[in-house]
């Protein structure tokens, strides 16, 4: 067995110290002390916080996003994970136009399964709505996908609101959860057009060309749809706005009840005056070319707000890595050529521990970056708690460690972060994915124990 003896555990029903065993893949046993053999591999977690393993439900490797891959493979993108804390991933598996999503499905896992440090799940992305997808929806639900995927921006992948109607009644009875990227694509294409047309076409016209209101008007038009298809189970993703939030308080209101409501640390930390940033070659900007873009100071303080009344229910990164030299600057010139996103998988976790030190206390961190993902997403009671037969996925927290994040040293297989300098307190000494140590202060052990999670 693996005994990790002397923290302070983040329970479901609050905190306690005490030691958890681990054994089998599971949690064996949690007690006030838990003796060890000589056989026993014992950690001293004195001093630190036990949470259940992070789980990041918005990633994207190994991906070719229309312009190209994304830097970060699974085996880079989940070892970069658990170095930071996350023992679970949910990623984004697509199904272009013209492909089956059991294709899609058996490529995600052809390019994930027996790589992976970290655990991994599959959301299903459609990029159009037929008789096959429909059909095929089932077969996703057999196969463990518990979640589904569909665009209002991006011309080749995006669904007409017809079409996302009749998905949502479809997804309905299967029980499923619709994640919709909310930003309306035809005002943005017009958009880029007007900015190109104005002579701007550095890193600062991608935030001009995607207006809140892109947004705003997306997640009112999605959440209509959803209350159309009586009340469905859906998800909107990356939230950077407060007109929004205001969009999807005004659903609520109205009396639906099944709203799940995702923000990235990259909306709760930075603003659009990021995109003013040159570097030595002034195109440094270009590393916060993502969609959506972060916002105004207004938006963010909105975002953080939200956070702390609980009207946000999960912190993801949508880590889409690509590096800055080779890949990001192709769009020196256009704005529109460079590839959207960036990277986060690794510093979730400390980000939002260090920005929102004093206002989110260990139970809060859980919930928002543990707890929930696992009950939005299908996983929970195996994931996203401590507790005597759920999954042996730990993460071993040092509230007090110092150190700072630098593209140097980080373990994302990209040339840059986005919070480069950000001196954090608090980082993951140990991390344990289906009981195996993983990974330890900040370091990759070289294990690879992550598994498929059917949910």
């Amino acid at each position: 067995m693996v005994i990790i003896q002397n923290g302070a555990l983040v329970c479901p029903d609050g905190m306690r110290y005490g030691d958890v065993a681990l054994e089998g893949g599971h949690i064996a046993r949690m007690a006030a002390a838990v003796e060890p053999t000589e056989a026993d591999e014992v950690y001293d977690a004195s001093g630190c916080w036990v949470f259940p393993g992070f789980i990041d439900a918005h990633t994207h490797m190994q991906c070719w996003t229309g312009m190209d891959w994304t830097a970060d493979s699974f085996e880079t993108g989940t070892r970069a994970a658990a170095c930071g804390g996350t023992t679970t991933i949910v990623d984004y598996a697509t199904a272009d136009r013209g492909v089956t999503m059991p294709d899609g499905l058996a490529e995600w896992h052809r390019r994930a399964d027996g790589t992976c440090t970290a655990n991994y799940a599959f959301h299903m992305a459609l990029a159009e709505w037929n008789e096959r997808n429909r059909a095929d929806l089932k077969v996703m639900r057999d196969a463990g996908v518990a979640s589904f995927k569909a665009y209002l921006a991006y011309d080749h992948l995006k669904l007409e609101d017809s079409e996302l109607l009749e998905l949502m009644e479809a997804l309905k009875p299967l029980g499923a959860t619709l994640c919709v990227h909310c930003e309306n694509g035809s005002i943005i294409d017009a958009m880029q057009k007007r900015v190109v047309a104005r002579g701007i076409t550095g890193p600062e016209g991608h935030p001009l060309s995607r207006p809140v209101e892109a947004e705003a008007d997306a997640v009112s038009r999605f959440l209509y749809l959803a209350h159309l298809a009586g009340d469905a189970r859906v998800n909107v993703v990356h939230l950077s706005t407060k007109m929004g939030l205001d969009a999807i308080r005004a659903a609520k209101a109205r009396g639906q009840k099944n709203i799940f409501v995702e923000t990235c640390p990259q909306y709760l930390l930075l603003d659009d005056t990021c995109y003013l940033e040159r570097g030595a070659d002034g195109f440094a900007g270009a590393k916060y070319v993502m969609s959506p873009p972060p916002r105004k100071p207004s938006d963010r303080a909105a975002l953080r707000e939200a956070v702390l009344t609980g009207e946000i229910d999960t912190i993801a990164t949508d880590h889409c890595s690509f590096n800055l030299h080779g890949q990001k600057d192709r769009g020196r010139g256009d704005f529109r050529k460079i590839p959207n996103g960036g990277p986060g998988v690794e510093h979730r976790p400390a980000l939002i521990a260090t920005s929102f030190a004093g206002e989110l206390g260990p139970t809060d961190l859980c919930r928002l970056m543990s707890e929930m993902p696992a009950k939005v997403f299908g996983m929970w009671p195996q994931k996203g708690q401590l507790a005597e037969g759920a999954d042996a996925d730990v993460c071993v927290w040092d509230p007090t460690a110092e150190w700072t994040i630098n593209a140097a040293t980080q373990h994302q297989n990209v040339d840059h972060t986005t919070y480069e300098g950000f001196e954090c307190c608090g980082r993951a000494h140990l991390t344990f994915v289906n009981g195996v140590l993983a990974a330890q202060d900040g370091e990759p052990t070289g294990a690879q124990p992550g598994q498929y999670v059917a949910r």
